[in-house]
């Protein structure tokens, strides 16, 4: 009977802990936020993305918001290039935002940015 009391309260320490902690770590994921300009945020996305091996198609303003759509050169394999696909550079107050933007690549421009 005392072990299964301590496996309950076990049980139940752990859950309240990853509930607590899931707030935090959720939010971390979805944005970065920078105080540059979107000229600069731009660029610098650029230079990122054809560094990495893709090949930025276009860069078109929808509103406030910075679009930049990009796919993945066929680095001499042969196999054509990949899919399309977009990532937003919004503007919030006096700070940059990043949206939908692959992990690897914020990486690269975040390391950029701060200089």
């Amino acid at each position: 009977m005392l072990n299964c009391i301590k496996r309950l309260a076990a049980a139940l320490t752990v859950a309240a802990s990853l509930c607590l902690l899931s707030g935090p770590l959720a939010a971390q994921g979805k944005a970065k936020h920078y105080a540059v300009t979107t000229d600069r945020a731009v660029i610098v996305t650029r230079e990122v993305l054809v560094k990495q091996g893709f090949e930025v198609v276009r860069v078109s303003r929808e509103g406030d918001n910075q679009v930049v759509y990009y796919r993945r050169g066929n680095e001499g394999k042969g196999k054509g290039k990949g899919k399309l696909e977009k990532l937003i550079i919004r503007r919030e107050a006096d700070r940059v935002v990043f949206v939908d933007t692959p992990a690897a690549v914020l990486v690269d421009i975040d390391v950029r940015l701060r200089f």
